[in-house]
This record gives C-alpha cells, structure tokens and sequence, in this order.
C-alpha cells in the first residue's frame, strides 16, 4: 500500500476514497462504504469520526484509539443489505493488525438517511 492509497484497502487515494467521508463532505453511501470509512478512521485515529457515525444508541461517550496498534489490512467476507434500498445491513470483516487479527460481524442501520454503525459480534477464526 503507498502512502497516497485508502488504508481501507481500495485502490484509491485516501483523498478521493475514505477522506472525504471524515472531512463530512458526502456520507457514506453503503454500510460496506461507512465500514472500510471506519476502518480507514482507526487506522488515522480519527475518533472523532468514529464518534460521529456510531449510533447515537450504542455510542461511547468517548472513544480512546491505541496509539500501539498498527493496523496491517481490511478484508471484507461478507455483507448483506446495506444498500442505497436498504434501511439495515451487516458487514462480515477481518481486520489485520501486527500480531492478530480482529474479525466481526457488525450491524448498521440509516439514522436520518445516513449510515451508522450500531454494534458488532466478535467471530472466532
């Protein structure tokens, strides 16, 4: 990956992809698109972000991102619903990172016609 590519794992440069969902210029359009935006904004530790499309249901009162994890590579496995004709869907991932990995199944749903993300389960690999 170079420096100008998404960390979210789209060839892509960060600007033209994930950037400009944390600058709030456009939302994020599918809850595949809100989740690599958020894997992006742990990978920059862009808690403020992660805060803003959390679901105000769910969300921490505050986030603290370790500043030790070096996030190492996205992969999604699955999604179901989550389009621009759905109000819901979840999205199945593997989150590398040095010395793990973190695999989930996290659920979002459409607050006021955005994406948002509410919860996830933790998957053994």
């Amino acid at each position: 990956m170079s420096a100008r590519t998404c960390p979210c794992g789209v060839s892509e440069p960060y600007e033209a992809c994930c950037g400009r969902f944390h600058t709030g210029a456009v939302a994020a359009p599918t809850a595949e698109a809100l989740m690599r935006s958020r894997y992006s904004a742990f990978v920059r530790r862009d808690a403020a972000y992660l805060l803003r499309t959390w679901h105000p249901r769910t969300r921490p009162a505050t986030l603290d991102l370790d500043a030790g994890t070096r996030w190492a590579g996205l992969e999604i496995l699955d999604t179901t619903g989550g389009s621009a004709f759905h109000t819901t869907g979840t999205v199945t991932f593997r989150a590398s990172y040095r010395g793990g990995s973190l695999h989930e199944r996290s659920r979002f749903e459409r607050v006021d016609g955005a994406w948002v993300y509410i919860d996830g389960e933790f998957l053994t690999t």
